[in-house]
């Protein structure tokens, strides 16, 4: 392999530094389609430059401000919210906030910006759309079934989708809680509430 084509390419380890995600998470985009990515004779993967900056290109990342402190207070709960309606989004973060709990929420346009923030630090509870351009909400959940990031992680869909759509796209795994479209925000909270009571339990 001559150099232009050997800098084509980058380390599984590398891509996981390039996009501020953990080894595994990278590797777990690889075996998903996310990465473009080969073996080596040696058994090795060299992932497409071009796709990690596809990746790089097409996500705005939000995070809320406590997320850049060292350490986090423990009885925080953080949620993701997945949701491509940005008034919706908007509405999400409006409504959560006047809660008043001890939450960090952050928000993700899409299935691909959703899993890099999970790989970079996994929330607590996860709230997400279904029918997303891009990768949507079935193939986000799908990806998270066989991660390690998926352990103790709630997910709640809520979605306009009927049960024959969900069911013809395969439909959801049992643990994951599904709500009807308009966002049932007192039902979210009672989610949230019990979550941090249970955390409180065991602190």
């Amino acid at each position: 392999m001559n150099q232009a084509s050997h800098s084509a390419y980058c380390t599984t380890r590398e891509a996981a530094r390039l996009l501020g995600i953990s080894l595994r998470t990278a590797q777990l985009w690889v075996e998903n389609g996310q990465l473009e990515a080969w073996k080596t004779e040696g058994g090795h993967r060299r992932i497409s430059r071009a796709s990690v900056q596809r990746l790089l290109d097409g996500t705005v990342l939000q995070r809320p401000a406590e997320s850049n402190a060292q350490h986090q207070a423990l009885d925080r709960l953080k949620i993701l919210v997945v949701e491509d309606d940005h008034i919706l989004l908007k509405l999400y973060k409006t409504v959560l906030s006047s809660w008043n709990l001890p939450i960090d929420i952050v928000t993700a346009n899409n299935g691909v910006e959703g899993l890099i923030l999970i790989g970079r630090d996994a929330p607590d509870l996860m709230i997400t759309d279904l029918a997303m351009p891009g990768m949507d909400g079935f193939q986000l959940i799908r990806s998270l079934a066989s991660s390690t990031l998926r352990a103790g992680m709630e997910i709640v869909v809520v979605s306009g989708l009927d049960a024959e759509d969900i069911a013809a796209k395969g439909g959801l795994p049992k643990d994951v809680r599904l709500f009807p479209k308009p966002v049932p925000f007192e039902q979210l909270r009672a989610i949230v509430v019990a979550m941090l009571e249970h955390r409180a339990a065991y602190l």
